[in-house]
Formats: structure tokens, C-alpha cells, sequence
């Protein structure tokens, strides 16, 4: 059962769209686990549901949201005070979902999932806010951006990223820079991650270091690398795999 939804964020002070899926057969009187489900830069909140087979998922007794990102990477833009979509999707997202549907409200029964982009979000804000989810996966994650240097070839790129997480070197860029966060929270606050990266993609290397830093801290986490690049059909052959492990750590 697919619904779109429009409600208004105050974080961001304008009206924004995710797209829901649920169960064919919903019980109002049972609380259910939710899946946030984050699109990558260029998509919007009907990606997942277009080019994925996640819809099933649902019946196994889970609400699948999709929420509009933008080109935010998810995060409160430093130069840009009214583009606070960590904010949006922390507080207003989470509020809109549990009042309008059967959603449990505790972090045993919340993920969050994303792609490339999102995936940098899911694990940033995971790490940000580990009350929230108790479980994260970042698939094919953009995992280095806030650390990535200035270059001449990608000046249009390093510009839209310094709009997010401001100059180089900044307090800002180093409060959403999830290495740096991994480095200081607690491993035992922390959720559940996933991590899965294409062999054929340049994003590898920064996740198999994510991935290393995580087991120098002792996090509980798993990292699947594979053959495929970054695009759908990579992500397809991957995202049962997540739903298994995600089911094994979520309460459902």
C-alpha cells in the first residue's frame, strides 16, 4: 500500500513530500518498525520505490518511508540557515510518520537505509543521533565528502559540498565528518551498521576505511564489498542483504 505524503516541515519552512509503504494488511492496534530509506544526489523520494524492488519488504511487517533529500546530503547546511534537513528529517520527519501511522516510537524499532548520498547520510546521522535508530546502512556511501580536498576539476562539486558543510578545515565540516564523529562517540551507544560497496567503485577505498575504523573502535557492524559499480543494479543485488541483517538487529 503506496502513499505519498505532503506535510510541512518547520525546520526547513516549507512543505516537503516522502512517499510511504505499508503493509497490505495493517492492524492499527500494533506498532510497527520503520525503515527510512534515503535517496542518493539527483534522485528525490520516489527512487527507491522506482527503481528498486523494496516494496515487499513491507510485509514483513515494516513501514518503508522515503523522504525528499534534495542535494542536502541530509545535513543542516552551514551556509544556507534555512536548509536544515538533519533537523527535518531528526525531528519533523520522524513526528509526521508516528502520528499518521501505526509506527513504534523507540530506536529498537527505527532504521535508517541510504544510497550514495544517503548512505552518507544514514551513517552520519546514525552516529549524530544514536538514540534515533538502532540500526544503520549506507550503500555505496559518500562516506569521505566532508574530507574530501579542494580540487580545480571538481570546483563546481567542492562548492555545492562547502555550501553543506562549509570551508575546509572548518568546525562545521568536522561535526558532520562521520570519521570524525566514528573516532568519538561510544561503539556501545551506537546502532547496528551495514556497509556495501561495488568493487568498480572509486567510493570503495573510503568505505573499506570507514569499515577498518569501525573495527579498530569495535563497533558492531558488518561490510559486504562485491563485484558492480555505483548505479541501481548494484544496489538491487544488495538490498536483501540488508533487509536480512536488518531484521536480525531491529525488533519487528
Amino acid at each position: 500500500m503506496l502513499q505519498d505524503i505532503t506535510f510541512h516541515s518547520s525546520a526547513l519552512d516549507r512543505d516537503m513530500q516522502y512517499r510511504v509503504i505499508l503493509p497490505a494488511s495493517l492492524d492499527q492496534s500494533k506498532k510497527l518498525s520503520v525503515v527510512y530509506l534515503l535517496h542518493g544526489g539527483g534522485g528525490n523520494f520516489r527512487d527507491w520505490s522506482n527503481y528498486s524492488n523494496v516494496s515487499h519488504f513491507a510485509e514483513q511487517g515494516l513501514i518503508l518511508v522515503m523522504p525528499e533529500g534534495d542535494e542536502s546530503y541530509y545535513m543542516n547546511a552551514a551556509a544556507r540557515p534555512k536548509d536544515r534537513y538533519e533537523d527535518y528529517i531528526t525531528n519533523d520527519l520522524i513526528h509526521d510518520v508516528e502520528s499518521r501511522f501505526p509506527a513504534a516510537s523507540d530506536r529498537s524499532h527505527r532504521a535508517i537505509v541510504g544510497v550514495s548520498m544517503g548512505g552518507f547520510g544514514a551513517v552520519t546521522l546514525s552516529l549524530k543521533h544514536p538514540d534515533l535508530f538502532g540500526f544503520a546502512a549506507g550503500i555505496s556511501s559518500a562516506i569521505d565528502v566532508p574530507s574530501r580536498p579542494f580540487s580545480w576539476k571538481r570546483i563546481g562539486q567542492y562548492r555545492g559540498h562547502a555550501a553543506i558543510f562549509g570551508p575546509w578545515g572548518s568546525q562545521t565540516r568536522r561535526d558532520d565528518d562521520p570519521f570524525v564523529l566514528a573516532r568519538k562517540v561510544d561503539p556501545g551507544q551506537m546502532p547496528y551498521f551495514y556497509l556495501t560497496c561495488g568493487e568498480q567503485e572509486g567510493l570503495l577505498p573510503p568505505n573499506r576505511k570507514f569499515a577498518a575504523l569501525l573495527a579498530e573502535r569495535h563497533f558492531q557492524y558488518e561490510f559486504h564489498p562485491g563485484p558492480g559499480g555505483h548505479n541501481w543494479n548494484q544496489w538491487n543485488k544488495v538490498i536483501s542483504g540488508v533487509f536480512v541483517s536488518l531484521l536480525q538487529h531491529l525488533k519487528t
